[in-house]
């Protein structure tokens, strides 16, 4: 499935996948500005998160709460390879039966369980984006 989306268009987008995404690891995709973290965001309004959803890239891995239970955002970004992202538990993450929002799933790809879910940003132009969707 494929949306072409404005960007604030956004919150609609995140409402579509929310049912999509409950309880699954999800493998968000795409290059540098391409919207994966404010896509997070959206997700996290759509959800009723209350506390702020923040770019992990230092922390690695923020935890909020929801009413389908615990969501995690991961960001790779900084990783080198699988054995740091094992080290910084995001393996534990990812096998947790949480919603697992994943930014830079590329840095650790033997991580991922079979049914992720991928998302694939794509920027069209400035105010554009096209979002792909693949997997289970």
């Amino acid at each position: 499935m494929e949306i072409l989306f404005r960007l604030e268009e956004i919150g609609s987008v995140a409402t579509r996948l929310l049912p999509l995404i409950k309880g699954k690891v999800v493998a968000l995709h795409g290059e540098m500005g391409a919207g994966k973290t404010t896509l997070v965001h959206a997700l996290g309004e759509v959800m009723g998160i209350r506390e702020v959803v923040s770019s992990p890239t230092f922390s690695i891995i923020n935890e909020y709460g929801w009413e389908g239970g615990p969501v995690f955002h991961i960001d790779l970004y900084r990783l080198k390879d699988e054995e740091e992202a094992i080290q910084a538990g995001v393996e534990d993450c990812l096998y947790s039966g949480a919603t697992c929002l994943v930014e830079w799933p590329d840095r650790a790809p033997g991580l991922f369980p079979p049914e992720t879910l991928h998302l694939f940003l794509e920027v069209v132009n400035t105010q554009a984006r096209k979002l792909r969707i693949a997997g289970n």
